[in-house]
């Protein structure tokens, strides 16, 4: 009984011990913090270039030539032979204007010449008369002068009254209106009944022929379109794709809207439908800003309402954030207004697996492969294993 009890004694102490050991080893490493990765990043350098902008436009085809038909003469308005939408052929009668009283002129004009020719006859064989009287020295060269002068009076009548006979035939055929060109009637302008004056549109009148994408851009817009700038036009119906230019660019802006018109010569585009839409997609459009700051827009990060790049200190190889204000996208790259300098360098990929403060090395396109060597084992790890053994 003397020596079981100090035995007993002793397992409870050597128990105490070892647990005691084995608390400490289990709050040492509860305490050690994991090693921080050392991750590789891509980096940009800030630099200044041009603003290119990509837009998208909705346009209307329309044709290359366009004319506002009326009459050359003003008159009641009796017939009007084609409707909206309706194809004509060159030549064809359009409209007419009541051309009674111009015919009443016209044959006005033809007794004025009748009239005028009579005189000129009678001039022309009295002078024959003075000329052979003359020959026999029976009258003075005066009275000779004086009848050729006559003649050539009655002459200049009769011709005066063959023009206004002409200028009175034209009047009445103005008084119909015909296709100048083969095309579709765009536009109706006058109805039958209607009194109109002499060049007043009537019918509009779109020509076979080349076709355009007319579209409206902004004041921006307009200052970086140039004559002759290549662009891709769609037609939305079909998804055709066309291939055009700048033709015409308006050199003033709408008053309503205060957009200005372009005008797109396409190609292979004459049995386009008038009317259809296109989207018109204009890309590298030089912007009126020079020397902006552009970043990919995998170097943006959105921190609550702010918008932060993570900016690299090459002195000491570690990254921290930097807040920036953005501006109008380029493609993949957004315009930074502010926050940066030319020269800076930003991590361009990875941006959110990094935080502040923390190294980082520099990614190179072909990177050697280290393989890492094994840790030695700590006196913790090393007392415990001998303690399970």
């Amino acid at each position: 009984m003397s020596y079981s009890t100090p035995l007993a004694l002793r397992r409870v102490l050597c128990c105490s011990v070892f647990g005691a050991i084995l608390s400490t080893m289990v709050a040492c490493s509860k305490t050690e913090a994991p090693l921080e990765p050392l991750r590789s990043v891509k980096l940009h350098t800030v630099t200044g270039g041009d603003l290119n902008l990509s837009a998208n436009y909705s346009a209307e085809v329309r044709a290359r030539v366009e004319s506002r038909l009326g009459f050359q003469v003003a008159g009641k308005l009796v017939e009007r032979s084609v409707e909206l939408g309706q194809r004509v052929a060159a030549g064809q009668l359009l409209a007419r204007i009541d051309a009674q009283d111009y015919q009443l002129a016209a044959q006005a004009a033809v007794a004025q010449v009748s009239a005028a020719q009579s005189q000129r006859d009678l001039a022309a064989a009295d002078f024959k008369r003075f000329e052979a009287l003359k020959l026999q020295n029976f009258i003075s060269g005066a009275d000779l002068e004086r009848r050729e002068a006559t003649l050539k009076a009655a002459e200049a009548t009769l011709n005066q009254a063959k023009a206004q006979a002409q200028a009175q035939n034209n009047q009445a055929g103005y008084a119909r209106l015909m296709a100048t060109h083969s095309g579709v009637i765009t536009a109706v302008e006058g109805e039958v009944g209607q009194v109109v004056s002499a060049g007043q549109p009537v019918l509009r009148l779109a020509h076979d022929g080349p076709r355009d994408a007319v579209f409206a851009v902004s004041e921006q817009m307009a200052l970086s379109l140039k004559i002759g700038q290549a662009m891709q036009a769609t037609l939305l119906s079909t998804g055709q794709s066309f291939k055009g230019k700048v033709r015409e660019l308006a050199a003033s802006a709408d008053p309503v809207t205060r957009t200005y018109a372009v005008k797109l010569a396409l190609d292979g585009s004459d049995r386009l439908p008038l009317g259809a839409t296109l989207n018109v997609l204009a890309l590298h459009l030089s912007g009126s800003q020079s020397a902006v700051i552009k970043l990919p827009t995998s170097a943006l990060r959105q921190e609550g309402n702010a918008t932060v790049v993570w900016l690299f200190d090459e002195a000491s190889m570690t990254v921290n954030t930097q807040t920036v204000e953005v501006g109008p996208i380029d493609g993949n790259e957004v315009v930074i207004t502010s926050g940066l300098k030319p020269g800076q360098k930003v991590v361009s990929a990875g941006v959110h697996v990094l935080s502040p403060g923390q190294k980082v090395t520099v990614y190179s396109a072909a990177p050697n492969a280290v393989v890492p060597a094994a840790a030695p084992a700590s006196p913790a790890s090393a007392a415990a294993s001998t303690v399970q053994r």
